[in-house]
């Protein structure tokens, strides 16, 4: 039986150029100015990506402390941690590791991105 596609809410630091370059790759991803209010705190954000069964893409590092703090099991998270974070290097850096953690980040995962290293830790977070 195949699985269904991931679907990703981009949190608002992702480019929108990013987010089409994701979608034009048949990547199911929606930004979350398009479904939220641009002012929607972390916590709003979270509850929709678990409610829509989305995984969050976001270089915020408040997300991983809400999901540490809360001992929930979702949603995924996926975090950039880049030094340079122009659309095309972030474009660059999520086309070639999301493949790789698509399993984790279907079991529940918090996927940490550096330049060098790609860090998955399961959910939740203890």
């Amino acid at each position: 039986m195949k699985t269904a596609p991931l679907r990703f809410l981009a949190d608002m630091n992702l480019s929108p150029l990013t987010v089409a370059a994701l979608r034009a790759d048949g990547l199911d991803v929606v930004r979350v100015s398009s479904v939220l209010a641009v002012d929607a705190s972390d916590v709003d954000i979270l509850n929709l990506a678990e409610r829509q069964r989305q995984v969050v893409i976001t270089q915020d590092m408040d997300f991983s402390a809400l999901l540490a703090l809360s001992g929930h099991a979702g949603p995924s998270l996926v975090t950039l941690r880049l030094l340079d974070t122009d659309p095309d290097t972030v474009t660059r850096r999520l086309r070639l590791v999301l493949p790789q953690v698509e399993g984790a980040l279907r079991d529940g995962s918090v996927v940490t991105i550096t330049d060098s290293s790609v860090r998955v830790r399961e959910l939740p977070i203890r």
